[in-house]
């Protein structure tokens, strides 16, 4: 199973998109607190639509909290990391996977980056910029994982208008 882990999120637009990208792909998202918005904020539903409702999430006290409640493999999103995102394995459908990120601001405290170094990535980039945004990098690694397993019950036609749209 593919999860997102939010540490401490503080923009409700990302995390409203975040949602929006587990809502189309079946990933959990895993929200620890404090948050920087109410979840009932309107930007939350502006950024995820009406798909929220299709969105598995759970909110945490505290690192600590979400750390006892979740076993698996654990990877870092950090601009510090030495690794680009795709030298990790995620191919296996029946291991806990959860890619965490910190709050936009700060990133991920270096007290908890320091307890696993050998998971921490960074997306590679120019240094135009210090690193991309949160909502797009979590789309990236909840994709990055999804290829590598074969895009487990995703659709690869159009259910609304029909595979043969096109062609008609």
């Amino acid at each position: 199973m593919i999860n997102i882990v939010l540490y401490e999120p503080e923009i409700p637009g990302n995390t409203g998109n975040i949602m929006r990208t587990c809502a189309g792909t079946g990933v959990k998202l895993h929200l620890i607190e404090p948050l920087g918005f109410r979840m009932d904020e309107k930007s939350i539903k502006r950024s995820g639509v009406n798909y929220i409702d299709h969105c598995e999430y759970h909110i945490y006290h505290n690192f600590e909290d979400f750390k006892k409640q979740n076993k698996g493999t654990y990877y870092y999103l950090t601009r510090y990391g030495k690794k680009p995102h795709t030298s990790f394995d995620y191919s296996n459908r029946d291991e806990n996977i959860y890619f965490i990120f910190g709050k936009e601001s700060t990133g991920i405290p270096k007290e908890i980056l320091a307890q696993d170094l050998e998971h921490c990535m960074r997306i590679p980039m120019n240094d135009n910029i210090r690193a991309l945004n949160l909502s797009n990098t979590a789309a990236i690694m909840v994709y990055e994982a999804l290829r590598q397993q074969g895009y487990p019950n995703l659709l690869f036609t159009e259910p609304f208008k029909g595979e043969d749209y096109l062609e008609k």
